[in-house]
């Protein structure tokens, strides 16, 4: 065989390799994906909560308005 068969041979044999841990790395944590869940549920929490006080401050605003 000759240098140039034997390099190619390495080479995909490498390119195999590599392949096979990239895959290997393209795990799923679920416990990653659920923390992620938690975290954006509880972000729009606190965006309703916030809504929902401007809006009982602009009522209330607006019934001292009125009521002068």
């Amino acid at each position: 065989m000759s240098g140039e068969q034997l390099t190619a041979k390495n080479i995909s044999k490498a390119s195999e390799l590599q392949s096979f841990t990239k895959s290997r790395k393209k795990k799923v944590n679920i416990n990653d994906l659920l923390y992620k869940v938690r975290e954006e549920k509880n972000k729009e929490k606190k965006e309703n909560y916030m809504f929902l006080g401007i809006v009982v401050c602009v009522l209330a605003v607006t019934g001292i308005i009125a009521s002068l």
